[in-house]
């Protein structure tokens, strides 16, 4: 077996295992200092659930990922380990939506506080030169300069950090999404044997498995160890997934040789929680809503005002994704990329269609316009 398998096989467990021990302990402490995310009219679940799970995704993955570099280094003559500028701007800004989240889920924080971290943040990337520097043919695009770049770039993360704390209203969504959007990115990079990036995302993978774990089933335990990831799990989660879109949509040839299917990959992996900020702001704006406003009409609430459970819900939309990946992945070297993503919007607006029809007939009106967080 590839050795390279071996370490991030290895990333994965150890991380894993750090997810197993410190969830239950992670639990203990937010019933002793009542850190619940309480039910309300505008949440789905019914009774008071611990909120700081995602405090544990960056430690776990830094730990396991620290464990396998250093065994991957002893193994290796003469291997220097090298860090440069964007690394060290990427994991500033990693911290700063860590603890903007961990703030946030203790003491809440206002919106505007929060995007102005994440702006200030996902910008400190490009300031490092690592942005989006060509569209593979996307509406007839392909290199684009640096000064488009740049703010397309910041755009991108910080749209995917909102879009992925904004579908986190059932269980295991957005850690679901993320697992399987993971899972892509290690493919992605392993097969250009880039071990580094392959070893962090088994990280994250590991400890995403163990949350999930007591996120779906900890209440079947009998001390109740059902946790939710809060926004330092979700907005951790979304910005490391921006980055990753970035990294591997740019086109360096000091780190991947040229791959016209890198931003096509890149869109199609996250393609559940981008379209459906797109629809929720084209169904705001089409009603008159704010569109920085709230209500009950993403994804998963619809699904289950057409009668679906959560569990059914989250089954259903994983699908969704998987979907997509296939039918794109086989696409991509028949058809143009453009006409991919207006295959993929056809997919998405006959889904709903289907949806909406099962919502009438349940006698539910297809727009829901209670107020919610996301």
């Amino acid at each position: 077996m590839d050795h390279n398998i071996l370490y991030i096989i290895g990333t994965f467990i150890i991380s894993m295992v750090c997810g197993f021990v410190a969830i239950p302990l992670i639990v203990k402490f937010c019933k002793k200092k009542d850190l619940y995310d309480h039910p309300n009219q505008r949440k789905v679940h019914k009774c008071s659930v611990p909120r700081l799970g995602g405090i544990c995704f960056i430690p776990s993955m830094l730990i396991s990922s620290v464990i396998m570099v250093t065994v991957f280094n002893r193994n290796v003559v003469n291997h220097e380990i090298t860090i440069s500028v964007w690394s060290v701007c990427f994991f500033v800004s990693l911290l700063l939506i860590y603890g903007v989240g961990l703030i946030d889920d203790i003491v809440s924080l206002r919106p505007l506080t929060k995007f102005v971290v994440q702006v200030v943040a996902a910008s400190l990337l490009p300031a490092a030169s690592l942005y989006i520097n060509n569209m593979y043919g996307f509406l007839g695009i392909h290199e684009i300069p640096y000064w488009v770049g740049a703010p397309l770039t910041v755009l991108i993360i910080v749209f995917i950090d909102n879009a992925m704390n904004l579908i986190d209203g059932i269980d295991g969504l957005s850690g679901g999404l993320s697992l399987i959007a993971l899972a892509g990115f290690l493919v992605c990079f392993a097969r250009e044997g880039v071990l580094t990036y392959s070893i962090l995302i088994a990280g994250l993978m590991g400890v995403l498995v163990s949350f999930l774990y007591f996120n779906l089933f900890g209440d079947r335990h009998r001390r109740g160890l059902k946790i939710f990831m809060g926004d330092s799990g979700s907005l951790t989660l979304g910005f490391i997934l921006g980055f990753l879109f970035v990294k591997f949509s740019m086109y360096n040839p000091n780190v991947m040789p040229f791959r016209k299917d890198s931003l096509m990959l890149s869109c199609t992996l996250l393609a559940i929680p981008i379209f459906d900020v797109f629809r929720i702001v084209f169904v705001r704006m089409m009603h008159r809503k704010p569109i920085f406003g709230a209500d009950k009409n993403h994804i998963h609430h619809k699904l289950m005002r057409a009668g679906f459970t959560q569990h059914q819900a989250l089954a259903t939309i994983l699908l969704l994704a998987l979907l997509f990946i296939v039918v794109n992945y086989l696409a991509f070297d028949h058809v143009y990329f453009s006409l991919i993503v207006v295959l993929d919007i056809v997919i998405w607006a006959v889904f709903h269609a289907v949806v909406d029809v099962f919502i009438r007939r349940r006698g539910q009106a297809v727009f829901f316009k209670s107020d919610d967080n996301g």
